[in-house]
């Protein structure tokens, strides 16, 4: 079957995991790749590189913080970084058009903590985000939206439900309630579309020995759209980057959706 496969990667300093990012796209050959906290200004993004892999890329970068990208085998169009109507310095979300597929990459606000300001922060931008895709999957029906949420969207995403509850950053009833408001838009998580079981995670903390004893949470997402839904053939967390040295914290997910 003829597949394109897309993926979603926080590489938590492209600086740093540069090396990782094109070991993993001549061992992988994903299609396109979202990237998140390339941390990155954008006159040093490793274009060039990328290039030399045979990957297009379009990006938004800062120093230190945040920092989205697209890269792709084939050129983007209709680029579009930030959320229309929101004013946010952070560079934390980008979309573009890839080879007929609307691609939305998003690098959602941690928040810090329940209760917070970051915390409010979150909740706005996460519904300026809804007011957006509701627009985007009109305008494009062929959609995926793919980041870190930094969202454990149920107790099957967490390593252990009673200290990753509904007080917690990540797993508050508020936080995934803004997720479930994005889903109800007409859009689906592709890994459950085809996995059913809990303890499979795509982030665990560098402490504490924390990949080790799997003591992780499954908070980096492939959303695809309804014309979409029947096209996922498969979707899959691939854990092997994280065993390398100096790695991200995060593992690539991934999604195949059949041309």
């Amino acid at each position: 079957m003829d597949t394109t496969t897309i993926a979603s990667w926080n590489v938590n300093s492209l600086n740093v995991r540069l090396p990782h990012l094109e070991d993993w796209l001549k061992l992988r050959a994903p299609d396109i790749v979202g990237l998140q906290e390339t941390k990155l200004e954008d006159d040093r993004f490793p274009d060039d590189a990328l290039a030399a892999l045979g990957y297009r890329s379009v990006f938004a970068g800062q120093k230190t913080y945040n920092g989205v990208a697209i890269v792709s085998r084939e050129p983007a169009t209709d680029v579009q970084v930030g959320i229309p109507g929101f004013e946010d310095e952070q560079k934390r979300v980008i979309a573009a058009t890839v080879g007929g597929l609307r691609i939305v990459n998003l690098y959602v606000v941690n928040g810090q903590d329940v209760g917070t300001d970051k915390y409010d922060y979150k909740l706005r931008w996460l519904d300026a985000v809804h007011g957006w895709l509701a627009g985007e999957i009109k305008a494009h029906p062929q959609l995926v939206v793919l980041g870190d949420f930094n969202i454990a969207p149920d107790d099957r995403d967490v390593h252990d439900p009673a200290v990753w509850n509904d007080a917690c950053i990540l797993t508050s009833t508020a936080e995934r309630a803004a997720l479930r408001r994005l889903l109800d838009l007409g859009l689906h998580d592709s890994y459950r579309l085809h996995n059913e079981e809990g303890g499979v995670f795509s982030w665990w903390d560098y402490r504490a020995a924390g990949f080790r004893r799997n003591l992780g949470l499954r908070i980096d997402l492939c959303l695809v759209s309804d014309a979409l839904r029947e096209r996922c053939v498969g979707a899959s967390i691939d854990k092997e980057p994280r065993t390398w040295e100096r790695p991200s914290d995060h593992a690539p997910a991934l999604v195949k959706i059949a041309r």
